[in-house]
């Protein structure tokens, strides 16, 4: 089983801020490195009804699992932290703690002066034209990393992948950019189940399959309405999926993400099966073909 990280006494570091409405952050100096520790939200803290109790461990499998499949993303930890009450937190190492600057595609999309819409609008085609006139990296390569992380959101099931959490990294000595890994998982895995729905899930095909084909669907959309992932992948699966599907899909193992998660500690028995028997299922649904 892999080691609970306590980082209680890890060294404060002031003065960095980090956006995001779920739940606190703080940066710490832990193993030579900067990194964000996410805290579970408060019932003050959520945005809607919904509890996001388990945001942390859904932040850090799912994060783990993209790198598994070979998306450059945040490297997490998982651990707790005790301030009164120990709470289990999600460390995010800092990819810009040496001096490059982040810049998500929501301040980009607002330079192109010829977007229909502004930063925060995720109208697919809108998006995608932006990629195209965006002048930081390759659009090529760009519009590749998209369509890449929209299947392996896809496969997490992210509900949240919005134009402020993902981007670019720029070096403002040399002004150079890059694709910056991708980041903030924390809507990925039904962060919101509780026990009674984790078992619902697990023992009845139509809640499991209600979680899959019907929500949740991606932030992205089209003609003002989310963008489903089963449906949209089939009906895409020969087009313009086809590169990203055959770049991702042959680089899902789940043997080792089903070993990954019972490596993983401060789960209970029936999140493991839990998280298992939901990833098993949507990588049917979304990508064997019928």
């Amino acid at each position: 089983m892999t080691e609970v990280i306590d980082f209680t006494q890890c060294e404060r570091l002031p003065g960095r801020a980090y956006n995001g409405a779920n739940g606190k952050k703080i940066a710490v100096r832990y193993d030579d490195g900067v990194w964000l520790l996410k805290f579970p939200p408060s019932a003050a803290d959520r945005p809607t009804a919904l509890s996001y109790t388990n945001s942390c461990l859904s932040e850090h499998l799912a994060s783990t699992i993209a790198n598994m499949i070979g998306l450059k993303s945040q490297e997490t930890r998982l651990g707790t932290f005790t301030n009164g009450k120990t709470k289990v937190v999600c460390a995010c190492r800092d990819f810009t703690a040496d001096g490059k600057l982040l810049y998500d595609f929501c301040s980009i999309k607002n330079t192109v002066i010829d977007s229909e819409t502004n930063g925060t609008g995720t109208e697919l085609d809108d998006v995608l034209e932006t990629i195209e006139l965006q002048a930081f990296v390759d659009p090529v390569m760009l519009k590749e990393h998209f369509w890449d992380m929209f299947i392996v959101d896809a496969f997490l099931g992210n509900f949240d992948r919005h134009n402020g959490n993902w981007g670019f990294l720029v070096d403002p000595a040399t002004r150079k950019a890059e694709i910056s890994p991708a980041f903030d998982f924390g809507s990925c895995l039904l962060p919101q189940a509780d026990d009674d729905i984790m078992r619902r899930v697990i023992e009845n095909k139509a809640e499991r399959d209600a979680r899959i084909y019907t929500f949740p669907a991606s932030a992205l959309k089209e003609n003002g309405k989310k963008i489903g992932y089963v449906d949209f992948i089939a009906a895409n699966r020969e087009g313009f999926l086809a590169p990203s599907l055959s770049r991702i899909v042959p680089r899902i193992d789940l043997d080792a993400i089903c070993a990954f998660i019972d490596d993983t500690p401060l789960l209970t028995d029936l999140q493991r099966r839990f998280y298992k028997t939901y990833l098993e299922s949507r990588y049917e649904a979304l990508f064997r073909v019928k």
